[in-house]
């Protein structure tokens, strides 16, 4: 009784035994109070939902089927899966494993075998015959005195943290990369309106100075540069059809489905775009952008790892038992007090001489969380600068829009006066092919102004980590001892 009660005893002790290695401890990061060119407030353009940003139904849509049936998405998901699967795995080896075997044949012996044989060892004997037959069930159980299975396991379970974040951040850029490429499609049919208005204009223009030519009011040069215009405009009209249905094969791809048109909703210049744009405070960044709760939850893997290393240079405890039955006879095989047996075993490795390996393992790990940690102070870094760069690019978007339809305003003042000029003969048709050439140019500008502050809104709206799935997020804490969630359906 007093061996089992300390037997029970080394156990019970052993269960609960610390884990070597360092227990994690979220690096200190020194953020700006402020954005360079923003102000800090509490409030953020990210806290809205995707749907109310644009507020068009037809992108709402589009970006609802992106996140149903887009491929990296879907591979994103299956990730979090093989994460949860080896989590599960790692985890397993906290706790006892159960076997059941079963074996039945026949041994023959010959007289001279080296081999104990039933029923003697004499050399003279001829060959011995007989049957075994054994059934038990068998218990292994490595006792993780030292924590390397329990470091093993919380590194697996940041890993599969990581995995769910690395979900987040796909759903972030997906939705981004949606809904530029609908802008950009919008964009292009902007300015392939323009472009076939102004082809039509270019027609009308030409039929003028055929028609001024076979008056004798003008020269045939002044027909031939109509012409020429004309066709210049014709191969412009030709290029942006070409980049609209590349544009919507693009955007087909990015909703999982086959090159096919895609439904058009509001125009480009019809979606509302806020006057200013709050970024929130330098500091919140941190706890909102998955890629840098990614990097992160990889940091506390690396730091895991160390204590299944040091462990490593720790006895392996293990307790192994059986029992069974065996017997010579079939019938005989269930009979507890003639083919019952049972063992209880206990081991202990030490590691003695590896060569090194053992320390050089510690070190390899060592310089793994270092990386980690350099990679997770990288990622804070670069998130800064995105939206630091994100907030510069859309205030210079708006300016360059303003600039850009005063710019429309003023070309089409010119081509008015120049066109007056021309049809009452006191200026020559080059004032009006001038005049049509930059107010085309000016308008396809204008065009891609308003595309470019909606594509800056987009990537702000990306770089602050923004509210692209409709819900807050859950409550996370900075450690590897959260319960995994399952991922969104």
């Amino acid at each position: 009784m007093r061996r089992r009660v300390a037997l029970f005893s080394l156990v019970s002790l052993m269960a609960v035994a610390c884990a070597l290695g360092p227990d994690y401890k979220r690096p200190t990061i020194v953020t700006p109070e402020t954005w360079r060119e923003a102000a800090a407030e509490a409030r953020t353009i990210a806290d809205i939902p995707w749907w109310e940003l644009f507020q068009d139904e037809r992108l709402s849509e589009v970006i609802t089927i992106a996140l149903a049936e887009n491929k990296d998405l879907k591979i994103a998901v299956e990730r979090i899966e093989e994460a949860r699967a080896r989590y599960g795995f790692t985890k397993a080896d906290l706790f006892p494993k159960v076997d059941l075997s079963a074996t039945g044949g026949g041994i023959r012996f010959s007289g001279g075998s080296l081999t104990h044989t039933p029923g003697g060892d004499r050399p003279d004997r001829g060959p011995i015959e007989t049957e075994i037959y054994a059934v038990g069930t068998g218990l292994s159980w490595e006792i993780d005195f030292f924590g390397r299975i329990r470091r093993a396991t919380e590194a697996q379970l940041a890993l599969l943290l990581s995995s769910e974040e690395a979900r987040r951040s796909v759903v972030i850029t997906l939705v981004a990369d949606v809904s530029q490429a609908y802008v950009e499609l919008r964009d292009l049919d902007r300015r392939l309106g323009i472009a076939r208005r102004t082809l039509q204009s270019n027609r009308e223009y030409v039929e003028l100075a055929r028609l001024r030519f076979e008056n004798g009011y003008t020269s045939e040069l002044d027909w031939r540069q109509a012409e020429a215009e004309f066709q210049r405009t014709q191969v412009k009209v030709h290029d942006l059809e070409r980049l609209v249905v590349q544009k919507e094969n693009e955007l087909s791809v990015l909703l999982g489905r086959n090159p096919a048109g895609i439904p058009r909703g509001r125009p480009v210049d019809a979606l509302p775009v806020p006057p200013e744009v709050p970024a929130g405070l330098p500091s919140e960044l941190i706890e909102r952008r998955p890629d840098i709760w990614a990097a992160e939850q990889r940091l506390i893997a690396a730091n895991a790892r160390i204590g299944e290393a040091k462990a490593m240079l720790f006895p392996r405890i293990s307790l192994t038992a059986s029992v069974g039955y065996t017997s010579t006879d079939l019938d005989d095989l269930l009979d507890w007090g003639s083919s019952g047996t049972w063992t209880v075993l206990g081991g202990l490795t030490q590691p003695i001489f590896h060569a090194g390996q053992n320390l050089r393992r510690i070190e390899v790990t060592e310089s793994r969380q270092r990386q980690s940690l350099y990679e997770y102070e990288r990622t804070i870094l670069q998130a800064l600068r995105e939206v630091d760069d994100s907030l510069v690019g859309y205030r210079k978007a708006r300016e360059q829009l303003v600039s850009q339809r005063e710019r429309v305003e003023a070309e089409r003042k010119v081509l008015e006066l120049a066109d007056l000029r021309y049809r009452e003969g006191v200026a020559a048709y080059l004032e009006v092919l001038d005049a049509q050439r930059s107010l085309f140019g000016a308008e396809l500008d204008e065009a891609q102004a308003v595309g470019d502050q909606l594509t800056a809104l987009i990537q702000l709206y990306k770089a602050l980590g923004g509210g692209w799935s409709g819900e807050p997020p859950p409550p996370r804490t900075p450690g590897a001892t959260a319960t995994p969630v399952a991922p969104p359906a």
